[in-house]
């Protein structure tokens, strides 16, 4: 059996049910289980009459049948909307101290030609951590000028690639790659523009970040003063030094990136008050100007209804008054501002529709306040439900990955019968395979209905995988009342296409 080590105090929702002992202390019994809770979904999410979900009028039950299940399915007009308020309420922020911002999208999220394609109509940039990505943005047909590239390890290849079109900036992640870039730009006889990924000694994790003296990790340039070799110097400071001795290197500026769904500002604040102190001190070091400084992305989103995003209006008017008061102090211009939104623009964009297959109940012990049993025992059991999906951590690898919490709704159809806590799982040979660790599901849920878990627009698709030999799923994006894939779904025959054992026939 298993143990929960507090219980939780019994709420009772307007039908009588009562709160599971089982649940986290966040989960609250909802007052309506078939309630959509707004911050977690596209704006075009809605119940029709018919109780159904439906996107942009288009109902779950014909997305099921025209393209099956699993499916992510993408509202195209909330994916440009969220992407124009970045760009609206940045550069509307900023206009006074640098004329703008340049947001690049952050394709590690979820790309496609088609998702690049928007980001270039709605004004935005793209970052790029691959070749593979610079391939999907080559056949989007995005300037190179408005592309970035990441990565803690470039290839030669993909060095060249970013070369051959001409990239805007190649983020440098260590002293050994900007020497290689140097190189290979040297032998072409070219100029790479480059900047340089900066720790600045900032973790942020949702509500806290902590201030450390330099960051244990695979990524970017520490500017701790005992990081290098060269007396005195840090690695960020020698990397600097050498970027400005390369004839076929420009330094554009500083990039950093503090962590991953992020709700304050108050990181990205310290974060931009470092790097600004440390790009004036270079410039009047080695009298150089450094035009760019790009404060990474991370933004959080709604996963749960405790989570509280903050529109980008007010991250962007708080990130503003920091570099606004810092660079006054400094007696500075400001550097042109860019930040790399990614989860936070497709996201919430995004839920994932499953068919439901088997199911079946548990008992789980917890403990009590007082005894309840003839025995005087303090351990009573509570039911579970396990709802099983034709997906699972193949689609949604972010729970196994990191413990992450995802919700979910009956989708269609709506049921008044009473709020069951449920753990919606998936058909892998795992039991970590968790899709949804801890949900309010109604009790009636049967196999056949189609569930929707919202929020998985971001590192869902892109993370997925083959395990067991299951097709990765198709995405669709739905927009005025029409559907269309963007993603073809995987089917067998693509898996067996590429095993080479049999000759194909």
């Amino acid at each position: 059996m298993i143990s929960v080590s507090e219980p939780n105090t019994v709420q009772q929702s307007p039908n009588n049910a009562a709160a599971s002992p089982l649940a986290p202390e966040w989960l609250t019994l909802p007052e309506d289980v078939n309630a959509l809770h707004s911050p977690m979904w596209a704006e075009g999410v809605r119940r029709n009459d018919d109780g159904e979900l439906t996107v942009d009028g288009v109902p779950v039950s014909e997305l099921k049948a025209q393209f099956g299940t699993p499916l992510f399915v993408m509202s195209e007009g909330d994916f440009r909307a969220r992407a124009r308020s970045f760009k609206d309420a940045f550069d509307a922020a900023f206009e006074d101290i640098c004329g703008g911002v340049d947001v690049y999208y952050a394709g590690k999220s979820f790309l496609c030609t088609a998702v690049a394609s928007w980001v270039a109509e709605e004004g935005l940039r793209l970052d790029t951590c691959s070749g593979g990505e610079l391939a999907v943005a080559a056949r989007a047909g995005i300037d190179g000028a408005n592309l970035g590239l990441h990565g803690n390890n470039k290839s030669d290849a993909e060095i060249n690639r970013a070369l051959d079109m001409k990239l805007g900036r190649i983020v440098v992640d260590s002293l050994d790659e900007l020497e290689r870039v140097a190189k290979i730009a040297s032998v072409r006889g070219e100029t790479a523009k480059v900047m340089l990924r900066l720790t600045p000694g900032v973790h942020a994790h949702t509500h806290e970040f902590i201030a450390t003296a330099h960051e244990d990790q695979k990524f970017g340039l520490s500017m701790a003063g005992d990081t290098t070799e060269s007396a005195g110097l840090s690695a960020a400071e020698e990397a600097v030094a050498a970027a400005t001795s390369y004839s076929n290197v420009e330094l554009l500026g500083l990039h950093c990136h503090i962590g991953s769904q992020i709700f304050e500002p108050d990181g990205f604040a310290l974060a931009a008050v470092k790097l600004l102190g440390f790009l004036a001190a270079m410039q009047t070091k080695y009298s150089i100007v450094l035009p760019e400084l790009d404060l990474g992305g991370g933004y959080g989103i709604a996963y749960t209804p405790v989570d509280t995003p903050r529109p980008p209006a007010e991250i962007a008017q708080a990130m503003a008054a920091v570099v606004r008061s810092k660079c006054a102090e400094l007696g500075i211009t400001s550097p042109r501002i860019s930040i790399e939104p990614g989860r936070a623009i497709v996201g919430t964009s995004t839920f994932t529709l499953y068919e439901v297959g088997t199911l079946k109940t548990v008992r789980v012990d917890a403990p009590v306040a007082a005894p309840v049993d003839a025995g005087g025992n303090q351990n009573v059991t509570f039911p579970r439900r396990y709802v099983s999906v034709d997906g699972g951590m193949s689609d949604n690898a972010r729970p196994v990955l990191y413990d992450a919490d995802y919700s979910a709704i009956l989708a269609s159809r709506t049921s008044d019968a009473a709020p069951q806590l449920s753990r919606v799982v998936g058909k892998h040979c795992e039991s970590g395979d968790i899709v949804v660790r801890d949900v309010y599901l109604p009790e009636d849920v049967a196999a056949g209905d189609l569930l929707a878990v919202p929020g998985t627009g971001a590192y869902c698709w892109a993370l997925s995988s083959n395990y067991n030999y299951l097709a990765r799923p198709g995405v669709v994006a739905v927009r005025n009342g029409s559907a269309r894939l963007i993603v073809r779904g995987e089917t067998e025959e693509d898996l067996l296409n590429r095993d080479m054992g049999v000759a194909n026939v």
